[in-house]
């Protein structure tokens, strides 16, 4: 079974040092017949894991990882720019629509020429970063084209329908002034690849997200617990990751991979937003995908995915509560565990001349009893 975890909370990589030696040897291969398979010396064949490691603590103990390796469509190049913005910030104000919009119309430009029309090997943010840097705007000159537009317009004059020329038409109904002011913003959003090292792990792509589900595999994705410049790259992975396998499932497999993907989310509040989760937990299982969540609380959900948050636990069949103190968790999960039934008996005595006796018998509801322990389950006191 392949799996992901997410190591936020320990950044030694103490998780991925001792599950790699466990899952060095992997399990017993097993045959037809469902039991282990033998050499002819009569030992026990194993099937190891493959291991792949996104580390955003230490790029030089990271595998190279390249979105652009996962576009095959224009969908793609949507959803990869959605994630994008949706974690990372830019220079417009908050909550303006209009330079969320903007910056999308000239990523879906430049990501999709150079997906259609770029090397392979140029098929990276390095270039993105290279065709923003050249985009020189003249607020006093509307005519002045800088090299990406000449790009541009030779693209139109031999394909006018292209993707990119489209998208890059209507980035330029800005006039000059309001152009700079997306180019900043797009520069602000993307400050954090003029880090060399982040330039060279998205250079070119070792992961391989989109073969987890056919055979064993261990994905460990690494990131530092208080820094989070760079957990886009782990919501982007994650993105990617599910709309692969459920692609892959449908299109080569018949709705189901042949083997199943476990993702272990440690820290899922902070990772950053996946665009669609509460739809992806909706559907995933019955591609033989599961996701775990862990959360220090269900506020934490909320703050990022709003009235979202309701539907993705809705969506999970199960939940383990280690202890906590934010309220609104308790409150939530004393509703979930509602309600046992008692019986109840009042006696009565009234004294004068002549003495009386009443009894009362009814049946209540009281809010079940549990004992929180550190470092223990929960303990059932009924």
């Amino acid at each position: 079974m392949p799996f992901i975890y997410l190591d936020k909370t320990l950044p030694k990589g103490t998780i991925l040092v001792e599950c790699g030696k466990m899952l060095q040897r992997g399990t017993p291969k097993l045959g037809k017949d469902g039991k282990p398979l033998k050499n002819k010396h009569g030992k026990v064949i194993y099937e190891s894991y493959r291991i792949k490691v996104l580390n955003t603590i230490n790029f030089k103990k990271s595998m190279h990882y390249n979105p652009f390796s996962y576009i095959h469509s224009e969908k793609d190049i949507l959803k990869l720019v959605t994630t994008l913005i949706a974690n990372t910030k830019g220079e417009g104000k908050a909550g303006d629509d209009f330079w969320v919009k903007a910056e999308t119309l000239l990523y879906c430009a430049l990501i999709g020429y150079i997906h259609y029309e770029a090397p392979v090997e140029e098929q990276n943010f390095s270039t993105l970063i290279e065709f923003i840097n050249a985009m020189e705007v003249r607020e006093d000159d509307e005519e002045f084209k800088n090299p990406v537009d000449l790009m541009f317009d030779a693209l139109e004059a031999e394909n006018p329908n292209h993707f990119a020329v489209r998208q890059y038409k209507k980035y330029k109904l800005a006039a000059g002034k309001t152009a700079k002011s997306i180019l900043i913003s797009c520069g602000a959003r993307l400050a954090v690849f003029d880090i060399a090292e982040l330039r060279e792990v998205t250079s070119y792509d070792e992961l391989e997200l989109d073969t987890l589900g056919d055979r064993k595999t261990a994905l460990f994705l690494i990131m530092s617990d208080t820094d989070d410049s760079f957990n886009f790259l782990i919501s982007m992975c994650y993105t990617q990751l599910f709309n692969l396998l459920c692609e892959k499932a449908d299109d080569v497999y018949g709705g189901r991979l042949p083997i199943h993907v476990r993702c272990l989310i440690d820290e899922c509040a902070n990772i950053g937003q996946i665009p669609k989760l509460e739809k992806l937990v909706a559907t995933i299982r019955s591609r033989e995908i599961s996701a775990c969540l862990v959360l220090q609380a269900q506020s934490q959900l909320k703050a990022i995915y709003k009235d979202n948050a309701d539907t993705i636990i809705g969506n999970m069949d199960t939940s383990i509560f280690l202890g906590g103190k934010e309220p609104t968790t308790l409150k939530e999960l004393a509703a979930v565990l509602g309600k046992e039934t008692i019986d109840t008996y009042n006696t009565g005595e009234s004294r004068g001349r002549e003495t009386s006796h009443s009894l009362n018998y009814q049946k209540l509801g009281k809010d079940m009893p549990y004992l929180l322990v550190k470092s223990s389950a929960a303990l059932n006191l009924t």
